[in-house]
C-alpha cells in the first residue's frame, strides 16, 4: 500500500487523490471483504505478540473529515484483537483544566506504553485543523505547531513508538450521504450535530488545512497514508494491510518464561 503514503518532503494536492480509487486491487468488493477477514486472522496474532513482547509501541492516527469513517475503520480493522492491549481515545473539545496546558498535554498523556497499541480518533492535528480553520488561534501560533508536532512524533519513534497516520479521504458527496443517512436514521442520530453543517460550509478552507498538514508532517519517522475512503470496503483494507505488514516487519518474538519450565507436567 505504499501507493498511498506521503513522502516526507512532497507538496499534497488532495485533488489529485481520488476517493473512490482501489489502487492496484482490481478484483472488487467481495474479494476485498474476503482478503480483509484474512488480514484480520493475521492481526490478531500479531497484536498479541506484541503485547507479549511488551517491547515495541505502536500509535495509529485516524483523521477525516465529519462522516470519513474514523468509528468504522476501528470497527472493522481491530475487529477481534485482545482489548488488554488495544485502546481507542477520541480526542473532542479540550477542557478548561487541558487549555490550562500546552496543546500536546492532553496527547502526551494517552501515547502508547510498551506492548500496547492506541488508535487515535481525531488527535492532536485538530489544532492545525480546527483551530486554523475556524480561527479559534492566531495564525503564528498554529504554523508554529507544525514543528513541535514533528518534533514530538519524532521524540515518541525516538522511545521505540511505530507511528501511522491515516487520513481518509472522502469527497463532499460522499459526506452528505452519510451525513443524511445519519440523519434519517434514529439508531444513528445521536451521532449527528448541527456543527456537522457548519464545518461542511467549510470544506474547501478544510482541505487547504490538511493539504499543509500532510505536506508538512509526512515523515519517516510518521508518514501519512492518504486513503481513499468512499469505499469503506477498500479504507479498511488498505488500514489493515499497512498495519500487518508494520507489525510483521518488527520482526517480534515472544519472550522467554522467567523460570526454567522443562520437564514440568501438570497433574
Amino acid at each position: 500500500m505504499d501507493q498511498f503514503k506521503v513522502k516526507p518532503g512532497v507538496k499534497v494536492k488532495l485533488s489529485k487523490y481520488d476517493p473512490n480509487d482501489t489502487g492496484d486491487f482490481k478484483a472488487g468488493k467481495q474479494a476485498g471483504l474476503t482478503r480483509l477477514e484474512e488480514l484480520n486472522h493475521k492481526l490478531e496474532p500479531l497484536q498479541e505478540l506484541l503485547f507479549a513482547e511488551h517491547k515495541h509501541k505502536v500509535l495509529v492516527i485516524l483523521q477525516a473529515m465529519d462522516a470519513g469513517g474514523k468509528d468504522g475503520a476501528i470497527r472493522r480493522v481491530f475487529d477481534g484483537v485482545n482489548p488488554s492491549g488495544v485502546r481507542a481515545v477520541g480526542f473532542k473539545s479540550p477542557s478548561i483544566e487541558e487549555l490550562e496546558h500546552d496543546f500536546l498535554w492532553r496527547v502526551h498523556k494517552q501515547v502508547p506504553g510498551k506492548g500496547e497499541m492506541v488508535i487515535f480518533n481525531r488527535s492532536h492535528y485538530e489544532d492545525v485543523l480546527v483551530v486554523r480553520v475556524h480561527n479559534l488561534v492566531a495564525a503564528e501560533l498554529w504554523q508554529k505547531r507544525f514543528d513541535q508536532i514533528n518534533d514530538f512524533e519524532q521524540m515518541l519513534a525516538g522511545s521505540g513508538t511505530t507511528i501511522l497516520k491515516f487520513y481518509l479521504h472522502i469527497d463532499a458527496d460522499e459526506q452528505r450521504q452519510r451525513l443524511q443517512a445519519r440523519l434519517d436514521d434514529p439508531t444513528k442520530r445521536w451521532k449527528f450535530r448541527l456543527g456537522d453543517l457548519d464545518d461542511r460550509k467549510h470544506w474547501h478552507e478544510y482541505m487547504q488545512a490538511y493539504e499543509e498538514v500532510l505536506s508538512r508532517t509526512s515523515t519517516d519517522y510518521a508518514p501519512w497514508y492518504v486513503v481513499p475512503a468512499n469505499r469503506k470496503w477498500f479504507r479498511d483494507l488498505v488500514i489493515s494491510s499497512v498495519l500487518v505488514d508494520t507489525l510483521a516487519g518488527l520482526n517480534m518474538k515472544y519472550p522467554e518464561p522467567p523460570e526454567n519450565l522443562n520437564g514440568i507436567v501438570i497433574e
